[in-house]
């Protein structure tokens, strides 16, 4: 059995995850990054190798992704995340042609060709307001945790409005929005409609087309991706459970298998190739 590792070193969180050569995840794992980057990609690998039941002798291929990437020194090889994303939503969704991925300090809106190769890209990553970081804001200001967004936005009754386009500005409007008695479920829901309009303008940037697939750990809440078939008038795909926060680090690891292919055919593209696109 050959085994793969994919390491997504994110601003927030870095996700780790080992698969064998029929693409089948063995193991995962997801750790806070903090300021130790390669602390952390070892944490969450060596957790997912232990999940997956084999030792690190046992991975053939490491291939780091994300911001954090180039700070991976057992990585064997370092990918952009667009490109680990694209491999990872077009193996789970292969007829994907534009891709939604909001983190927790970046949103991104990625289009694919008819080869499921990135062809334009867009990234939101100056503001807080147009990032997952504002729904976390939002929660905390009103006394509620990151795992209780969603929830929490499922009892709305309707979405309260947020129009500030900083996150600055937006924040005044839920601190008003409380003094006037608003409830904060509608505020919550109120801060996730706002996001969608943000990731919306985004993927029209790209000039998005059907099929749609979103990505990211904001997705993991229902409301959110409800909210996003509400505004595109279409149907989207999202990763089953944990996997929407894993998506680009299971791309990653099906790109060691696609480097393995390479060097055993041709060997020495191992010295040219440093790292995939």
């Amino acid at each position: 059995m050959t085994y793969t590792a994919g390491i997504d070193v994110g601003s927030t969180y870095t996700k780790v995850v080992v698969i064998d050569q029929e693409n089948r995840i063995a193991g995962k794992a997801m750790t806070n990054t903090g300021f130790q980057l390669a602390q952390a990609a070892r944490t969450a690998l060596d957790q997912a190798l232990a999940q997956a039941g084999i030792g690190a002798a046992q991975l053939a291929y490491t291939v780091a992704t994300g911001f954090g990437r180039h700070q991976i020194p057992f990585a064997d090889v370092t990918a952009t995340d667009l490109t680990a994303s694209a491999r990872g939503v077009s193996t789970l969704f292969p007829h994907t042609r534009t891709i939604l991925d909001v983190g927790g300090q970046t949103m991104k809106a990625i289009r694919l060709d008819d080869e499921t190769k990135v062809k334009s890209f867009r990234l939101n990553d100056k503001c807080a307001a147009g990032t997952g970081a504002f729904l976390e804001k939002t929660a905390r200001y009103m006394g509620f945790s990151t795992e209780e967004i969603g929830p929490l936005a499922a009892t709305s009754k309707g979405a309260v409005p947020i129009s500030g386009v900083c996150a600055v500005f937006a924040e005044s409007e839920v601190i008003n929005h409380l003094s006037l008695g608003a409830a904060p479920s509608d505020i919550m829901f109120g801060a996730i409609s706002s996001l969608v309009d943000r990731s919306v303008q985004l993927m029209k940037r790209v000039q998005m087309e059907p099929e749609f697939t979103l990505i990211g750990g904001i997705l993991r809440f229902p409301s959110m991706a409800a909210v996003v078939r509400r505004e595109l008038s279409s149907e989207v795909n999202v990763p089953a459970g944990e996997l929407v926060q894993f998506t680009t680090a299971f791309g990653a690891a099906i790109l060691g298998h696609v480097r393995l292919h390479k060097i055993e055919s041709q060997p020495a593209d191992l010295e040219t190739a440093p790292a995939l696109a």
